[in-house]
């Protein structure tokens, strides 16, 4: 589909470039880069996104999201169409726009890095679960480790004072959609240059669904949820926890350090629709000229 509609556009065929565990796409993306490629299309979930936007990262080369993953969660934050079609005609016809990215333990990510119960989740759920069943996956992970206890966390955000909490889950977010569509940071947006932090302490099944029921308001703190913003976010925990960005499994670790990149990563968004606070706007013509 993507060739026949790059060919209906007038556009050369694209440079093919496969993910892999051992991360030699960024490699093969630079190459691709300097023979004259101008936008990357990303056909996958977020961690194929969060590989591209790690090679893109500072470059004037666009990132074009076609969501075929589990979760689609910057494709879903951005307004992105999530039918195949759609998402390629967006790379092509669509505005050329900025946004910020967080980063942690050297590496890019798009929409959030977490530790606890949000990391946990991810590890448990099955490749093959999540290509079936999509988000949907994650629930019975979620479910076989709510019972267990929390564990404590000391978070400092930029130069504030630290704040000392037990907490079942602590993520820093870029956007504030979960999986399902669910809003957990609604003020989130990817162009502030700010981190949205939750820290999510529930001690009781009622505050777990005062919780839930609460997701998507405009601001959700309350009982069990404690919200902060800022540029830099300093997590330390007690024991080594479990720990994810972008949906990928980190190695196990006793915080997290993350920060923002502002203005780091060229993205396509639709024309007429999906316009971010505080846009970073460039634009240019669509490639022309086959790479070399």
């Amino acid at each position: 589909m993507l060739r026949k509609v790059l060919r209906s556009h007038a556009w050369p065929d694209p440079i093919w470039i496969e993910t892999d565990p051992a991360g030699g796409e960024f490699e093969r993306i630079e190459a691709a880069r300097t023979r004259g490629a101008e936008i990357l299309f990303a056909c996958g979930g977020d961690g194929t996104v969060m590989a591209a936007a790690q090679a893109l990262s500072g470059t004037d080369t666009a990132l074009a999201v076609v969501p075929l993953g589990s979760g689609n969660l910057l494709a879903r934050s951005l307004g992105l169409p999530r039918d195949t079609l759609g998402a390629i005609l967006v790379g092509i016809d669509g505005r050329r726009q900025r946004i910020d990215l967080g980063e942690v333990d050297g590496r890019s990510f798009t929409v959030a890095a977490g530790i606890g119960l949000d990391a946990q989740m991810v590890a448990g759920a099955p490749r093959l679960a999540k290509q079936l069943l999509g988000w949907l996956a994650y629930v019975p992970a979620g479910l076989r480790h709510l019972p267990e206890a929390g564990f404590q966390v000391e978070v400092r955000v930029d130069n504030g004072a630290p704040v000392l909490r037990r907490v079942r889950s602590v993520l820093v977010a870029n956007v504030g959609t979960l999986p399902g569509g669910i809003k957990l940071l609604p003020l989130a947006a990817a162009a502030d240059g700010l981190l949205d932090v939750v820290l999510i302490a529930p001690t009781t099944l009622r505050e777990w669904l005062r919780i839930v029921a609460r997701l998507g308001v405009r601001h959700p703190g309350g009982a069990g949820l404690e919200t902060f913003r800022g540029a830099t976010v300093e997590v330390t925990t007690d024991l080594p926890q479990p720990r994810e960005a972008d949906g990928e499994a980190l190695s196990e670790g006793v915080g997290l350090l993350v920060q923002i990149r502002p203005a780091a990563l060229l993205i396509c968004v639709p024309p007429a629709t999906g316009r971010l606070p505080h846009p970073h706007e460039v634009s240019f013509p669509a490639p022309t000229q086959p790479p070399n």
